[in-house]
């Protein structure tokens, strides 16, 4: 994954799909995960207006000049965390058993990502629903929250390509729409990837000890690989492959169905387990899709 920035915006840094982490990029990745959990931590236990950035870099141990190497503002601190739980998500729709079509692949990884289990405790779900209600409440916060979610998209399409392209389904082609010229949906990979700090509605969190939680996975970068890049003529900067219209569209819908579920469980009192939890009420949305022209599914 990406070494980020020494400027202030981090959200997206660029990651390599097949060169693995110097210790350098390690260790700045670990900072920023680590500046995260402080900062949720700080915006669950006070708030986030009474906190300052200068607060987060204490409870990090870091200077506030470090801070800001890594994050331009306090709100942005968190989309490590929200990022993780996109990560953890979309992973699990990449490793769904590769028989499944895309929807029960993308239900199989609601199943085993929004809800409580061994890894992700019930009391880190309270932070989840903390860290989105505040999202609500704050602007600022709700930008990044909002970011998260849309730059995830791009990274859950690209999955849904791999997995066509797996299966053999990228024999059909979809029009671009822009050129009007027909592409296949390519395999993921080919030529590196983008760092999305998104979220396909699901949340990071921190338990009460600062561990990453929630939807997110413990020790988690907080970056999504969005793998697929091609290199432009001319010049040395990657950039993303395109992904077919009628993918990314499937993506903003699924990702939709997802983020309108957390959001909607945050918003009550509900327990994060049963029909009322995050997981049913995803799966429910996605049951609500069922006539929608999922790629690769039969005619």
């Amino acid at each position: 994954m990406s070494t980020p920035s020494n400027t202030g915006n981090t959200a997206h840094q660029p990651v390599s799909a097949t060169a693995p982490m110097s210790l350098t990029e390690r260790r700045k990745a670990e900072t920023r995960m680590e500046i995260a959990r402080a900062a949720a931590a700080l915006f669950v236990r006070q708030g986030l207006r009474a906190t300052r950035a200068e607060d987060i870099a204490q409870a990090a141990g870091i200077a506030p000049r470090t801070f800001y190497r890594y994050f331009a503002s306090k709100e942005e601190a968190v989309a490590p965390l929200y990022a993780a739980g996109a990560e953890l998500c979309i992973q699990a729709v990449r490793d769904a058993p590769a028989g499944l079509s895309l929807p029960e692949a993308i239900r199989h990884a609601v199943e085993h990502t929004l809800s409580p289990d061994m890894r992700v405790s019930a009391a880190s779900w309270e932070w989840v629903r903390t860290l989105i209600r505040l999202a609500d409440a704050s602007p600022a916060l709700g930008k990044v929250w909002a970011e998260v979610c849309r730059t995830s998209e791009y990274a859950l399409a690209e999955t849904l390509a791999e997995r066509l392209s797996r299966a053999g389904a990228t024999g059909a082609t979809w029009a671009t729409g822009a050129t009007g010229v027909a592409e296949a949906a390519g395999p993921a990979g080919t030529a590196g990837s983008v760092d999305a700090a998104g979220s396909a509605g699901a949340a990071g969190s921190v338990d009460a000890t600062g561990s990453a939680g929630a939807a997110g996975s413990a020790g988690s970068t907080g970056s999504l690989r969005s793998a697929g890049a091609v290199r432009s003529a001319g010049d040395n900067v990657a950039r993303p492959a395109a992904i077919p219209p009628q993918l990314r569209l499937t993506a903003a819908v699924a990702g939709a169905a997802i983020r309108v579920a957390v959001e909607s469980w945050a918003a009550t009192t509900s327990a994060p387990t049963g029909p009322d939890g995050p997981a049913a009420l995803a799966l429910r949305n996605l049951t609500a899709l069922q006539n929608y022209a999922w790629p690769g599914n039969p005619a």
